[in-house]
């Protein structure tokens, strides 16, 4: 009787374990998810970001490389700080920044705006400036290929 009442409470505990642990995971994926999901929502579409072009409330900052930029073009009032920049462009004191950049350096409270070819390296952009405080950041995951089609649409569309 004591060996099954030993051999039962080992199982118990192994079971309770079990739960306790995939609770734990339970715990872990809700943190990601909400870090995940915050992200998410830092989406900009093609009219939001023209309205706040236009309201110059925010620096737009363009992460693809310089020779893209020359090359392709560049959403007007952008500057650009490649991708692999942004984690250290970031976190440079102001008087660097504006002797790099030829702009203020944002604070962690400024509004920003990571844009690149289509969404994949502004999304990045942003990671890494969530990670670095800057908690208002965003991105336009359409980036200059939607820019540049619909401006083009819209232009046609006056004319």
């Amino acid at each position: 009787m004591v060996q099954s009442g030993l051999l039962l409470w080992s199982v118990r505990r192994a079971v309770l374990g079990s739960a306790e642990a995939a609770l734990l995971g339970l715990k872990s994926i809700k943190g990601s998810c909400r870090n995940f999901c915050t992200a998410a929502s830092k989406d900009v579409t093609y009219k939001e970001l023209k309205n706040l072009l236009n309201s110059k409330n925010i620096m737009l900052i363009d992460v693809r490389e310089t020779w893209e930029i020359l090359e392709y073009g560049k959403i007007p009032g952008s500057i650009n700080i490649p991708l692999d920049e942004v984690g250290q462009a970031l976190q440079m004191n102001p008087r660097d920044f504006k002797d790099k950049y030829n702009e203020v350096k944002p604070s962690e409270s400024d509004k920003l705006v990571f844009s690149c070819l289509a969404g994949v390296r502004s999304k990045k952009a942003l990671d890494t400036a969530i990670s670095l405080g800057f908690n208002s950041a965003q991105h336009y995951a359409g980036g200059w290929k939607e820019w540049a089609s619909s401006e083009f649409s819209e232009n046609k569309q006056g004319n």
